[in-house]
């Protein structure tokens, strides 16, 4: 229960630089209206902010124009993240804490864009070699951070003592 409030500051922090970047995004770049901006160029790699309203999931998986498919996958997300918040009061370690935070911290942050929207507001492509990674924004990649921290905490942490905290 110690980790509780370092775990819920960042998914807040997490949470408010993710809507930041989204708002500058829509109503500061105009990115919609722009449609793609080229950041950084070196070599095969680059960066650009390339919009894109995300009606699905991860790679856009069950995206569909239904009226309530937004509000469907708004629904899964609080729930997942209500059971986040139960495995944050128990974190073990601060790596978890910190883990959890960002990933009920983007979770939050695409359900607002969901209940707002209809859609989640992705804008960060990144490229090697022509080949394009998903296009993503940053709960997005607090969420895909801290799944990877878990899964390492979890492959890595020493046994036996390993429930100690740090």
């Amino acid at each position: 229960m110690k980790r509780l409030l370092p775990g819920l500051l960042f998914a807040a922090l997490l949470l408010a630089a993710d809507q930041a970047s989204k708002h500058w995004i829509l109503f500061g770049l105009n990115l919609p209206e722009l449609r793609s901006v080229p950041l950084l160029a070196l070599g095969p790699f680059g960066l650009d902010l390339t919009m894109v309203w995300n009606r699905g999931v991860t790679f856009g998986m069950l995206s569909g124009e239904g009226g309530w498919n937004h509000i469907a996958l708004a629904g899964l997300s609080v729930v997942i993240a209500a059971l986040l918040l139960r495995w944050l009061w128990r974190a073990e370690t601060m790596a978890m804490t910190l883990a959890l935070g960002a990933i009920i911290g983007g979770a939050i942050g695409n359900v607002i864009d969901r209940l707002r929207f209809g859609a989640v507001v992705d804008f960060i492509d990144t490229y090697a070699w022509g080949w394009h990674w998903y296009v993503f924004n940053v709960a997005d990649a607090g969420i895909v951070c801290g799944v990877l921290v878990l899964v390492a905490d979890a492959l890595f942490r020493p046994q036996g003592g390993a429930r100690q905290s740090a």
